[in-house]
């Protein structure tokens, strides 16, 4: 059971709270009416705005169809008064740009180019819409003038602004290829830049709106002028530097060798004279036709349309290049005439020239590329010729030294070098600046012959060049050459050998000291006529078999020379002389080395030949020493009386060794032995074995009483004959 108490507080407590929630169902059903109430006045709020809403829209949307139907006719009005503006304009644009263009384009070239865009709009503009219009005669007579006026400042510009590039500036861009460092080149200005881009401006104007290409023609014409006379300026600056202050250094030539010996300083011919001032100027310009023709061909690929450059610039050159092959032949028919004078020494001019045109081939090809056959194939053709020239000179020079009919005239009368041994060593000393040059004639020279001698049955180049350079392994043995080679249409068995005497047979043999005949194949790495390509060790093969040639003709000659002499002792001193001349010129240049690479034994057998004739001529002193000898005197017993058919004789052989003596001394006296070495060595000898025998002899009858006068057959002490000796070969004496 509930206490009572509790009871009746739990019903005070459930009585207020339903009180409480009484209170709060009111509160909510007051809201409630409040709510219906506004939402109804909304209600009718929203449908009065919806009516106003509409009546407005019905108001609006006419008012706005008929402003925009205004503002589309005011656009129509607007871009049909532009239109006729438009219209209106070109047949202004006479009026308005004929003062441009009368005045032309000097100094205002961006303005006359706009007139222009005008002037061939407007011409456009009538030819699509009015080509009856008076109108369009007068802006295409315009336009016509201002195409002729940009011509005419496109050659003025060029005219006025190309200038002659200095020599001093060429050879500044030419010597820069030597040094040593790699320095950026500097590409010449041949036009201020500012003017460059008004030129490029118009060409690209002119191509583009002109249609007309006669400024292409105007551009090479003053390009290639411009070229050609700094061409010509840099050899007349050669000229007038050589006169002023000597021979310019030319690059492309080495320094000559000094240490020659000569009788007189060596001096190469045309060395410090017009001929060789020539030769270096042409090899200058040789070089600065390729650098200003690349610069050319630099400044013509901004100024010429892409499809129009080649054939420009082959045009371009044509002047300058036909220019220095014309020279070119000169230089060969020049040398083809001193040929046919045996002036040999001329002909060296060629060298230098042609090893400078073959250096120089690359850089011409890759200017070249691109122009006609014609002109790319003047380098090949000059280079052709020189070596064909120096090809016949080097072969006329060989065969005049084995034929030189000089043999009486001229003759040194006192035995010396003989003028023909000088000249000789002094070309062939020449030769060694240009050994690959020399070698490429021979070569060429040799193949030409080869080909005449056997054109259908020649071995494999291969072949040949194993069979001369001696190379151990052979890719083909001898046997094998027996057998026709693949394409050969010739006879089966014919050997190179057969076509080429001394291939195959060893070192070229001797004749006397070195070999007469020389036959070398083409190098196997060029099959061409030209042959412009050899290898080192081919070449110095080629120019060492050429050299031997030489020399071996040389000796020939002058053992035929020395006959000349009635005295064989003088023939032998002349003899001697030449050969020791030949030896010691070898043996202070590169002469010996090359030699050596075909002739080991050629020093050797140069010292023998030498060693040879002071023999023959020590047999000369035979006719005195004879008189004195031991062999030829009869015994004496000592103290036995001499009778007088003795003493005759000794009296005779005292005056037959003094007559015999004063002769010798008198006529040796006067001749020469240039060489000290080998004149004190002679002398040296021959004072030795002449001493010896009169001091024996003396000792031995000097003092035996076989006349009265002993200082009458006794006319020289061991020592004064020492002294006579002594004076041979010495006219001051």
């Amino acid at each position: 059971m509930i206490p009572p108490q509790e009871a009746s507080a739990r019903r005070r407590e459930i009585e207020d709270k339903l009180k409480q929630e009484e209170e709060t169902l009111s509160f909510i059903r007051d809201s409630l009416e409040k709510s219906d109430q506004l939402t109804k006045n909304m209600v009718s709020i929203l449908s009065s705005f919806e009516s106003r809403l509409m009546k407005l829209e019905n108001s609006i949307i006419p008012v706005h169809k008929q402003t925009e139907n205004l503002q589309r006719l005011q656009e129509n009005v607007e871009k049909t008064l532009s239109c006729l503006d438009h219209v209106i304009s070109y047949y202004h644009v006479a009026s308005d740009t004929e003062k441009i263009i009368r005045e032309g384009p000097t100094g205002r070239l961006e303005e006359y180019l706009g007139s222009m865009a005008k002037i061939q709009k407007a011409v456009e503009y009538f030819q699509d819409n009015s080509p009856d219009s008076p109108e369009l005669n007068k802006v295409k007579l315009l336009f016509e003038r201002g195409k002729e006026s940009l011509e005419s400042e496109f050659r003025s510009l060029m005219t006025r602004h190309s200038k002659v590039v200095s020599p001093v500036l060429i050879l500044d861009l030419i010597s820069g290829e030597d040094e040593l460092e790699v320095q950026e080149e500097v590409p010449l200005e041949h036009l201020p830049e500012g003017v460059l881009q008004d030129v490029i401006r118009i060409s690209r104007w002119l191509v583009e709106y002109g249609r007309n290409q006669d400024f292409m023609n105007v551009y090479y014409q003053i390009r290639s002028s411009q070229l050609d006379r700094s061409i010509k300026g840099l050899k007349e600056h050669f000229r007038k530097s050589s006169s002023s202050s000597g021979v310019p250094y030319s690059p492309a030539i080495p320094n000559k060798r000094k240490d020659t010996p000569t009788k007189k300083p060596l001096k190469r011919p045309g060395r410090d004279d017009t001929l060789d001032v020539e030769t270096d100027a042409y090899i200058h310009c040789v070089s600065a036709f390729v650098k200003l023709a690349q610069s050319e061909y630099q400044l013509l690929m901004d100024v010429i349309p892409e499809h129009h450059q080649k054939k420009t610039f082959d045009s371009l050159i044509q002047d300058a290049l036909d220019g220095l092959m014309l020279e070119g032949e000169n230089i060969v028919s020049a040398a083809r005439k001193a040929i046919i004078r045996h002036d040999f020494s001329a002909v060296l001019t060629v060298f230098p020239i042609l090893r400078h045109l073959k250096q120089t081939k690359p850089e011409f090809d890759q200017v070249l590329q691109g122009t006609a056959a014609s002109t790319k194939n003047k380098l090949p053709g000059l280079i052709t010729s020189m070596e064909t020239v120096g090809a016949k000179a080097l072969e006329d020079f060989a065969d005049n030294i084995k034929n030189d009919p000089d043999k009486e005239y001229n003759m040194p009368k006192d035995g010396t070098v003989h003028e023909l041994t000088s000249n000789a060593i002094l070309f062939l000393q020449q030769l060694l600046d240009f050994q690959e040059t020399a070698g490429a004639m021979l070569a060429s020279q040799e193949w030409h012959s080869l080909v005449r001698r056997c054109p259908a049955c020649l071995a494999p180049p291969s072949a040949f060049l194993h069979l001369l350079l001696g190379s151990p392994v052979l890719p083909i043995s001898l046997t094998q050459l027996t057998v026709p080679w693949a394409g050969a249409s010739g006879p089966a068995g014919c050997l190179p050998t057969d076509c080429c005497p001394g291939i195959g047979a060893g070192e070229v043999g001797m004749e006397g000291v070195l070999g007469d005949t020389y036959n070398i194949p083409l190098d196997p790495r060029e099959t061409s006529s030209s042959a412009t390509s050899y290898s080192s060790e081919f070449s110095k093969r080629l120019l060492s078999t050429y050299i031997c040639k030489v020399l071996g003709n040389l000796q020939l000659n002058l053992l035929s020379k020395s006959k000349v002499y009635e005295d064989p002792a003088l023939s032998a001193i002349f003899l001697h002389n030449n050969y020791n001349y030949i030896l010691k010129a070898l043996e202070k240049s590169e002469l010996i080395q090359l030699v050596a690479v075909t002739q080991k034994t050629a020093e050797r057998s140069y010292r023998e030949h030498i060693e040879q004739q002071i023999q023959t001529y020590q047999r000369s002193w035979l006719k005195v020493t004879d008189y004195i000898s031991e062999k030829n005197l009869p015994v004496f017993q000592p103290g036995v009386k001499l009778r007088d058919k003795e003493r005759q004789m000794i009296k005779e052989r005292f005056k037959g060794f003094n007559d015999g003596l004063e002769e010798l001394c008198k006529i040796q006296k006067a001749w020469a032995i240039p060489d000290m070495e080998q004149r004190d060595k002679i002398r040296q000898a021959q004072k030795n074995i002449v001493r010896e025998t009169y001091g024996a002899f003396l000792h031995r009858y000097g003092s035996v009483p076989f006349t009265k006068n002993p200082e009458k057959y006794i006319k020289y002490r061991v020592e004064q004959v020492g002294d006579m000796i002594d004076r041979l070969f010495d006219t001051s004496a």
